[in-house]
């Protein structure tokens, strides 16, 4: 009886650090995104490239808005569905958000940040220098809990799948706007499971940065 209740407690313990730790920030609710912009696909295409020297200039708040939407907001309001598909509906990855204020999750439904920690964790999004200068380092987490009965091997390939959808319009968005960005596999994602508080049945899948770039 008493394993059962110390399992059970886990996800409460988890959400309780979690609040504890984001007491100090407040939910920032984006501008409304800009759908009515961008380059032409097939420029944009042309222009797709990774990038690793980034500037530490501050992404506005507007740029920030039309990214996470370009990313996996929603772009059916009618039905809830997303500019990213997922296997089965189930929308299971969550988009985390580490910038020298702090970190947040993207909320889409709402299309603003919610608090997660106050701290600055951006150098432990990834092994490389240039992930402590760029302004935004997206974590990209599959909650499994979300994914239902499928198979342990279905909910791993499956989240690796939808992560590839949204990390390239993340890519695709930065082509357009004459940004910078990369996504990241080189991620000490124990130790940074750690920090973000997150809980056994969320596995953080890539890391992507996004910035200016160098000048």
């Amino acid at each position: 009886m008493t394993s059962f209740r110390v399992i059970h407690l886990i996800p409460v313990l988890f959400a309780a650090a979690a609040a504890w730790a984001a007491e100090d920030l407040n939910a920032i609710v984006l501008p409304a995104p800009d759908t009515a912009g961008g380059k032409p696909l097939m420029q944009v295409l042309k222009n797709r490239q990774s990038t690793r020297e980034f500037s530490a200039e501050k992404l506005p708040l507007a740029t920030l808005s039309n990214l996470l939407w370009a990313a996996w907001g929603i772009n059916r309001p009618d039905s809830g569905k997303r500019t990213a598909p997922s296997a089965s509906n189930h929308e299971e990855i969550d988009i985390y958000v580490a910038t020298a204020g702090g970190l947040y999750v993207y909320e889409a439904k709402d299309h603003r940040l919610q608090p997660v920690l106050s701290a600055d964790v951006r150098t432990q999004t990834g092994t490389q220098d240039y992930v402590g200068i760029a302004p935004l380092n997206l974590i990209y987490v599959a909650d499994f809990a979300k994914m239902g009965s499928e198979s342990q091997e279905d909910k791993i390939f499956y989240s690796a799948c939808d992560t590839g959808f949204i990390a390239q319009n993340v890519y695709l968005f930065a082509a357009s706007e004459g940004l910078a960005t990369v996504v990241r596999g080189s991620i000490d994602r124990a130790a940074l499971a750690i920090a973000m508080h997150l809980r056994p049945d969320q596995h953080i899948t890539l890391a992507q940065t996004v910035g200016h770039p160098a000048k």
